[in-house]
Formats: C-alpha cells, structure tokens, sequence
C-alpha cells in the first residue's frame, strides 16, 4: 500500500465539523469508485507536533501510484460532481502539506542480492 498523507490548518472562522463532514463526503466519493482503498482523518492533540505541520491529518491508501493516479485524474476533471466535493474540502483549509510514504518493506523486496 502507499499512504498519501496531508496536513492542513482550517482558514479562520471554518468550524471543525463542517470541514470533517466535507472530507468524509469527498473521500467516500472516491473510495465507492475505487479511487481509493480507505482514508483516516486525525486532529493534533493537546497542541503536541511539529509546528510546521497543520492541526488536521489525513491518510489516504491507495493499492499503489496507479490507483493514486487514477484518482488525481478523476479530480483534475473538475467535472461535477467530484469537484463540488472536491472545491467544498480546498476552500476551507490553508497551509496544505503533502508526502507520499509505502508500506515498508515491499512485498516485492529480495534480500541477499542488494548491491549496496
């Protein structure tokens, strides 16, 4: 699985429940067409965590980068109606980081035979 993670800040005056209820929505969306294999949305607690890192975190698993591809082609559509999901989880954060992780080691990993 890769694990496509994201931290973010709410923009001033958003209300936490109303920026969860919008993920769910967006990542439901993509998860029934097989965009994605499952997500998780987590909040900083007790202000612990780097400080160049937003208050919300979330995780999304894909299979691999083609899925994850598939599914940044199905957003960059900008059709509807992925993209009033899509629009409706953009437009109430700031500060958005991103990176990409896998699970480690690969299924496909071979041990004894590494050059280096």
């Amino acid at each position: 699985m890769d694990i496509y993670h994201g931290w973010c800040d709410l923009k001033p005056g958003v209300r936490d429940m109303t920026f969860v209820e919008a993920f769910k929505r967006y990542m439901e969306h993509l998860k029934r067409d097989g965009k994605v294999e499952s997500y998780r949305l987590t909040r900083r607690k007790l202000g612990l965590g780097p400080a160049h890192l937003g208050e919300f975190h979330f995780m999304i698993e894909v299979k691999d980068l083609a899925q994850l591809d598939a599914a940044f082609s199905f957003v960059a559509t900008r059709a509807a109606p992925i993209e009033d999901e899509h629009h409706s989880v953009n437009s109430l954060v700031q500060n958005v980081q991103f990176a990409l992780y896998r699970d480690f080691p690969d299924a496909v990993r071979k041990e004894g035979e590494e050059s280096f």
